[in-house]
């Protein structure tokens, strides 16, 4: 018998060899760590923004902010209202001093009527007192706007960060989510302090806080001479 016929080449032998080590090390466990880490990242990441919320909450400076009038069907949204504001307008912020200094960052923009970058982000500095009574306290007013958060501020000032999305300025405060007790009440006086001639809409006022870097959360609402915690 010829042996050299029964015998496999040593080349294949070598490949099962070879294919026999790899099953091996792929069945070798992973480190523990390479799992507990990807899961620690992403439970910061959720963690942070509530965290955030909660840290400027208390230490956050008090700001009153004015609403803007709008259809009481557009600001209402079942589970949800919809909040304006004076400042969220660019025609009210182009008046004020630092305007010009942001359009400088955008030569080729129309200075009449600019449309931003999506997503341009800009400071606005509010003026105001703190409440002495128990009625509806007055709106702070914006006074200049700033391409940076400025280094300081008045006692009576405060600075929100805003970024530019569709022709308005959005800072993260909206959107409100009506708490399920406070739904049918919430929408009642809402729909009566909107539901007279465009000129005689009583003002909705929200109380915010605000941190040192121009984030802010919201606090309360007074709707006609009712106030809602939110």
């Amino acid at each position: 018998m010829n042996t050299d016929e029964t015998l496999p080449p040593q080349g294949d032998t070598e490949i099962k060899d070879s294919g026999i080590n790899s099953a091996q090390i792929s069945t070798k466990p992973l480190p523990i760590w390479r799992f507990v880490l990807p899961l620690l990242i992403q439970t910061g990441i959720i963690l942070a923004i509530p965290a955030q919320a909660v840290y400027t909450h208390i230490t956050g400076k008090t700001a009153i902010l004015q609403t803007v009038p709008v259809d009481p069907y557009d600001l209402l949204r079942g589970y949800s209202v919809t909040l304006n504001y004076d400042i969220s307008s660019l025609d009210n912020l182009k008046k004020l001093p630092g305007w010009e200094d942001l359009l400088k960052q955008y030569p080729s923009l129309n200075k009449q009527y600019p449309n931003l970058p999506q997503g341009t982000k800009l400071y606005v500095i509010l003026q105001g007192e703190k409440p002495t009574g128990d009625g509806i306290p007055p709106a702070w007013k914006p006074i200049q706007i700033s391409l940076k958060p400025p280094s300081s501020l008045g006692e009576n000032q405060v600075v929100l960060e805003g970024k530019y999305k569709y022709g308005l300025i959005s800072y993260g405060l909206e959107t409100y989510y009506i708490p399920e007790d406070q739904r049918v009440q919430i929408n009642e006086d809402i729909s009566q302090a909107q539901r007279v001639k465009p000129g005689q809409r009583q003002p909705i006022v929200v109380e915010v806080k605000v941190d040192t870097q121009g984030h802010a959360v919201l606090v309360s609402m007074w709707v006609r001479d009712r106030k809602y915690r939110f």
